[in-house]
């Protein structure tokens, strides 16, 4: 007897909105009770340029979370404490570690509501945090899209963000999708198995196309040095001035250390999916692959420990619980390994595995462009400045590049490592998912294509990328190695 498949409303899934919610997210939470959360939001940015941000947040008065009616309600009430966070603590020469009880106790209570960590999540700046200019027209359209807050008000900052929505509403007709190839193949229909699988992988190159356009309005300096501090958590931001993660204090007055990982893309559900449907196993970093025996549907994988395994509790719980849910029922890479005869169903498999390894690829050539190379140009400037020069306030970026830099000094290679938004070492992490990626694949020259080192699907000018993975950057001067070997802007 097969478990059923997945009822996506169970699990606050659309079919035609994905991950996203089905109606647009609230733009204003409609009780004046909540006006003060509402008009520090609006002004955000007024109030971090001006260096009130903490004093008016340390004024407020602590709001209860019962006047909440409705999920729509807790998620903009979290998004909200979320932005005011991140704001405290990063709205500053130095990184403040304790956060007022004005923020602190009802984030932690919107939280627990959602089963989210109290932390700027993917959630939180990105599914719940955007528009649509007019609501008769799609979601997956950039052109229709803005954001309710950010943190800088900066296009770019904006654009960051629904370039992720898009890519979300876009894809979210692969869920039914492949839910429809799951129970095909129960009933060996290869036929509907295999469209199912052809136009997963159009849609996925229609991402991939979608992601390719944050170079439009999205520079990498303004995100490295400007947007990307306020996106972490305070899990490994020691050198940032958070040696402990943050302080929270709950309802009762006590007070306790946390340590989260910051916002990341590696936290959609959407890319998480894609992973479980094609039988796409990731593996903690620098682990390699081991042979397994194969095991009967309806038995989740055994869990592992890695960073793509962690992001799904920074995940709303309905969402968490469904890929719980789609893990027990996944059968597509069995169904068409079993059928290795069949030309074509073997084909559109390989065709999913080669379009979402060239999605990877062309988000490694991102972090290159947005990261390392921004971290390689930081710590040229800071080469530059006289010793005597005043002492600048402490961000991530800076951070980062001075503890890779002391690292080296101390003859510590694996330490030497940018971090993402997400605090961890990033390089390592997305090209081992990338090459993983392709492991599944059927057809010999499948294999072969997707086994070697990337970028020759999706290469951008003036980067390269080696069979062992190293970057090169090619200039008007010659080229240099990239040996920063680590870092990341959002992971997917």
């Amino acid at each position: 007897m097969f478990p059923p498949i997945p009822v996506l409303e169970n699990y606050c899934v659309s079919a035609q909105n994905g991950f996203l919610p089905t109606e647009l997210p609230l733009v204003l939470l409609p009780d004046p009770y909540y006006e003060k959360w509402e008009a520090i939001a609006a002004n955000l940015q007024a109030l971090l340029l001006s260096r009130r941000l903490r004093e008016v947040a340390e004024g407020l008065p602590v709001l209860s979370t019962s006047k909440l009616q409705g999920e729509p309600e807790w998620r903009r009430a979290y998004m909200l404490l979320a932005f005011m966070a991140h704001a405290y603590i990063w709205g500053g020469d130095k990184p403040q570690e304790r956060l007022p009880p004005s923020i602190s106790i009802p984030l932690l209570s919107v939280s627990t509501h959602l089963e989210l960590p109290p932390v700027a999540t993917y959630a939180a700046v990105c599914l719940w945090n955007y528009k649509a200019i007019f609501p008769d027209e799609p979601i997956d359209n950039l052109e229709n899209l803005s954001t309710l807050h950010t943190f800088t008000g900066s296009l770019d900052e904006s654009w960051f963000y629904i370039v992720s929505v898009a890519i979300e509403a876009r894809g979210a007709p692969i869920i039914p999708l492949m839910l429809e190839a799951i129970g095909a193949a129960r009933v060996g229909d290869s036929q509907t198995v295999t469209e199912c699988l052809r136009s997963f992988a159009e849609r996925l190159d229609e991402l991939g196309s979608l992601l390719q356009r944050m170079y439009e309005t999205c520079d990498p300096h303004v995100f490295y040095h400007r947007i990307r501090p306020f996106l972490a958590g305070g899990k490994n931001m020691a050198d940032a001035g958070l040696p402990n993660g943050v302080m929270y204090v709950d309802e009762n007055g006590e007070e306790t250390w946390r340590q989260y990982s910051g916002g990341s893309n590696a936290q959609s559900s959407l890319i998480q999916f894609f992973d479980i449907v094609l039988g796409i196993e990731h593996r903690p970093t620098g682990e390699k692959r081991v042979e397994s025996s194969e095991s009967d549907e309806g038995t989740a994988p055994p869990p592992r420990h890695n960073f793509i395994q962690a992001m799904r509790s920074y995940m709303p719980g309905p969402h968490r619980r469904f890929l719980e849910h789609v893990s027990t029922v996944a059968n597509i890479r069995d169904y068409v390994e079993s059928r290795r005869s069949d030309r074509a169903l073997c084909v559109a498999f390989d065709a999913c595995l080669a379009m979402l390894r060239a999605f990877r690829d062309k988000h490694i050539q991102m972090v290159s462009r947005y990261i390392i190379i921004k971290s390689r140009e930081s710590r040229a400037h800071s080469r530059s400045i006289s010793p005597r020069a005043a002492p600048k306030p402490i961000n991530i970026a800076a951070a980062s590049t001075s503890n890779a830099r002391q690292a080296q000094k101390n003859g510590k290679p694996g330490s030497q490592r940018l971090r993402g938004t997400g605090g961890t070492a990033l390089i390592p992490f997305l090209k081992q998912a990338r090459d993983e990626t392709g492991e599944p694949a059927i057809d010999a020259w499948a294999r072969r294509l997707l086994s070697n080192g990337g970028g020759d699907v999706a290469r951008l000018s003036k980067l390269d990328e080696h069979a062992d993975g190293e970057v090169e950057v090619v200039g008007l001067a010659g080229t240099w190695a990239m040996d920063d070997s680590e870092g990341g802007l959002c992971h997917w």
